[in-house]
């Protein structure tokens, strides 16, 4: 992240103002947040765009049943859009509307420019509708006869409609993507845009006629007609900033990133980037595709009823909190699981004993012995010169994985330095020096001092996270912006940039622990005969190193393989779906990890006690994780969690406690995975599921 004269302009989706937001809303407007942020806080310009898409069927059906107009409706909807962001610390730049008169006007001049272009022709057309997404389907589209996506019925549609030449750009959009691997993120991403390619590219129908459809921009070279709503909602990543520069002079468009979920990838990658190609502009530099978020291994959604309101989240947890989770818990462009267990693990794991209790020791330390105030010291001994670089490697080291959109890992960095603040402070033992009266004041200030400044930096790589939260902290300390924000001139990221002239507080607490029952042990019930709930998910599940004995087919299922499996002294039987990846030479004495406790289960005739961890590699190619030298019946746990295995584990107690890989390593969250001999390993990329 360089400071020299760099911009970034980052977009969201704009959301349908059909519905109040939800957590796929509030992540992908908080990751643009914080990406935004820290992009501020590397000294570069920055420009932050998200809105509301307000026009189509969906919208007019919607004001209709509410017995209002389209216009009083999506007033009502937009408005909670913004509120709700606002709530949620969102710092945007703009906030746009679809029914704003610039960008109603800027859709009409750029359809009339395709139109005089000879790019839009007009066609008798007879489709598959779908209202809920509101476009056309093939037959071969669609899944039981439903709307792929939504799973709801579609209607067959005949009628004139315009039609923008898309099929002619195919060949330049499938040659760009390969000469820009990185135009789409993640690379698994783009190759399903590529995967879509493959197959002959329509042209795409851009227009809806008002005897159908009022609501809607209407098209400039035929009023009968109003524009479908993904090219009249495009359009807005251009509108918003038409005319606009940024401080240096330079045009806020093209667009860095175009963040977005998964599900409306097509849309961007091909709709967006074709008619831009087709008017000759610019394209933006990256489409980053997020994943969805999971709950009981279903997809949040309306139709399912399984959906996180974030306002419930902000009210129990607080803002920061939440936000916090999000980034951390979310590796970017994979699914993530949400529990209400996995926030409060998080916030008593990370937060409460290592952010909150680093700085709480600092000021207790302070008011005793210093009267609440610190004194800035130049470097003293090999301890304090260790501490600065950690400081200035955790900086280096965040920055970078957030230019490679890893803020999970950037997080990870930042809490290393905090963690490496609290055993300097155990080497150190301030509590002894504050006990020396006026000969230890000196020595008890350096350390406070270093361990403050290593701490204001840390809170500075964490406020784009939690910026209320961080500047709460930052005035704890006593730092002279700490209140009121950083000194645009000055990096907070440098080692003694900032002075600590304000006194220091007492009695913070900045992140209380929650309290959680504590897990009996093998998942028996305590002495009051209730069930109770473990701290940690992870802690049930038992897996042990097994080897390989014997593979065999399945005698009634052509995708599984029955292993038999050595585990210490003993045996077992577990069905495996590996048949499509692997032989049963590249099986039969392998080590493997299994799910010891799963819940016996019958599959096909056969019964199954446990299951293999395996991730997908390389094209698709699912392969089972390396113990890598344990031997069979050896343990495998997550470092730092205690163990209470349950017997009779179920699959959805196991998913619970999700795992992935990072750097060939696997991960229950921050932890690694180990054997005696080591970590258990994968051939995979980073944020792979393990399953």
């Amino acid at each position: 992240m360089s400071t020299a004269n760099k911009n970034f302009f980052i977009t969201t989706p704009i959301y349908y103002v059909n519905d109040t937001p939800h957590i796929g809303h509030a992540y992908t407007t908080i990751l643009s947040d914080v990406l935004t942020r820290f992009h501020k806080l590397a000294g570069e310009n920055t420009f932050f765009l998200t809105g509301t898409d307000e026009h189509g069927q969906k919208v007019q059906q919607a004001a209709d049943k509410r017995g209002t107009s389209p216009q009083e409706h999506t007033d009502i909807f937009s408005k909670r859009f913004k509120e709700a962001w606002g709530e949620i610390n969102i710092g945007f730049d703009k906030f746009i509307r679809t029914t704003d008169p610039e960008h109603i006007a800027f859709v009409q001049k750029m359809v009339q420019a395709l139109w005089d272009k000879g790019q839009i022709y007009e066609k008798e057309y007879e489709g598959l509708y779908s209202v809920g997404e509101e476009r056309f389907f093939s037959e071969k589209e669609l899944v039981n006869g439903m709307d792929p996506v939504s799973g709801r019925p579609v209607e067959r549609v005949t009628e004139k409609n315009y039609f923008f030449r898309m099929s002619a750009y195919q060949d330049w959009l499938v040659k760009y993507i390969e000469e820009h691997p990185d135009f789409i993120l993640p690379d698994f991403r783009r190759n399903e845009v590529l995967g879509f390619l493959r197959q002959p590219l329509n042209d795409l129908c851009i227009s809806r006629p008002k005897s159908r459809l009022a609501w809607g921009i209407t098209l400039p070279f035929d009023k009968d007609f109003v524009a479908y709503v993904w090219v009249d909602a495009l359009f807005n990543y251009m509108s918003a900033v038409d005319g606009k520069t940024f401080p240096d002079g330079s045009p806020i468009w093209p667009a860095d990133y175009h963040l977005l979920g998964k599900d409306i990838l097509t849309t961007h990658a091909v709709y967006w980037t074709t008619m831009l190609k087709a008017l000759d502009l610019p394209l933006p530099r990256h489409i980053l595709a997020h994943g969805w978020w999971m709950m009981d291994n279903a997809r949040m959604s309306k139709t399912t009823g399984n959906v996180v309101n974030p306002m419930d989240m902000k009210t129990e947890f607080g803002v920061d909190v939440f936000r916090y989770f999000l980034i951390r818990e979310m590796v970017v462009g994979q699914d993530a699981s949400f529990s209400r267990e996995a926030l409060v693990l998080r916030l008593n794991s990370e937060l409460a004993n290592d952010v909150g209790n680093g700085l709480s020791r600092i000021l207790k330390l302070a008011a005793t012995g210093l009267g609440n105030r610190l004194t800035p010291v130049p470097s003293e001994g090999e301890e304090e010169a260790a501490l600065k670089r950690a400081a200035e490697e955790a900086v280096t080291a965040a920055l970078e994985k957030v230019r490679a959109l890893k803020l999970s890992n950037a997080i990870e960095d930042t809490l290393a330095l905090i963690r490496a603040v609290n055993r300097y402070l155990e080497v150190k033992a301030p509590w002894k020096l504050a006990k020396e009266g006026e000969a230890g004041k000196a020595k008890l200030n350096s350390v406070l001092y270093h361990s403050a400044e290593a701490l204001r930096i840390g809170f500075s790589l964490l406020q784009p996270v939690m910026p209320s939260k961080m500047v709460e902290a930052l005035a704890a300390l006593g730092v002279l912006q700490g209140a009121t924000g950083f000194d645009p001139k000055t990096s907070p990221l440098v080692w003694g940039g900032y002075g600590y002239g304000n006194p220091l507080a007492e009695g913070v607490n900045l992140f209380p622990r929650i309290e959680t029952a504590k897990p009996a042990p093998g998942g028996q019930k305590p002495a009051d005969g209730k069930a109770s709930a473990p701290a940690d998910p992870f802690s049930l599940i038992h897996l042990k190193v097994a080897r390989v004995e014997a593979v065999e087919d399945h005698p009634n299922a052509d995708s599984l393989y029955v292993l038999r499996l050595k585990i210490g002294e003993e045996e077992r039987t577990v069905c495996a779906g590996l048949k499509k990846h692997l032989t049963p030479e590249e099986l039969k004495g392998r080590d493997v990890v299994v799910v010891y406790n799963l819940k016996p289960a019958n599959l096909r005739g056969v019964e199954s006690k446990g299951m293999i961890l395996a991730a997908e590699g390389e094209g698709g190619k699912v392969i089972p994780v390396s113990p890598d030298g344990a031997a069979p019946g050896d343990d495998v746990t997550a470092e730092g969690t205690p163990p209470a295995p349950k017997s009779d584990l179920t699959m959805k107690e196991f998913e619970k406690a999700p795992l992935t890989v990072r750097s060939g390593t696997v991960f229950y969250r921050d932890r690694p995975l180990r054997s005696p001999k080591g970590p258990i390993s994968a051939k995979a990329q980073d944020g792979t599921v393990v399953r």
